[in-house]
């Protein structure tokens, strides 16, 4: 099974930056939808960012504004950019690229925990 790998996540400071990314096997990476998305304690896992094979971005906004996805195709990566980090972003962040309904994978999720 092919598993998107996910890097970056830590405890940082609230008003402070990290730099999370995914890895993804150039086949699956190419020509997918890339995205990340959250899961705090005890809460629905929630949709943070996004970008298609084109360079289209979209943000929840919660985030818009602090937040930058972006996608390094030489690398078969994809990163999220996170600034003025706050308590509440706190949660595990999952990268995802779909494809088709058929072509749709997950990584292993990495923590963000962002103390006040």
């Amino acid at each position: 099974q092919v598993q998107l790998v996910e890097s970056g996540g830590g405890l940082v400071q609230a008003g402070g930056s990290l730099r999370l990314s995914c890895a993804a096997p150039g086949s699956i990476f190419s020509g997918s939808t890339m995205h990340w998305y959250r899961q705090a304690p005890g809460e629905q896992r929630e949709f943070v960012a996004r970008i298609t094979s084109g360079g289209n971005t979209n943000y929840a906004a919660s985030v818009k504004g602090r937040f930058v996805i972006s996608r390094n195709t030489a690398k078969n990566t994809v990163d999220l950019q996170m600034n003025s980090l706050k308590p509440e972003d706190t949660g595990v962040y999952y990268c995802n690229a779909w494809r088709t309904v058929y072509e749709n994978y997950w990584g292993q999720g990495t923590q963000v925990t962002v103390s006040s």
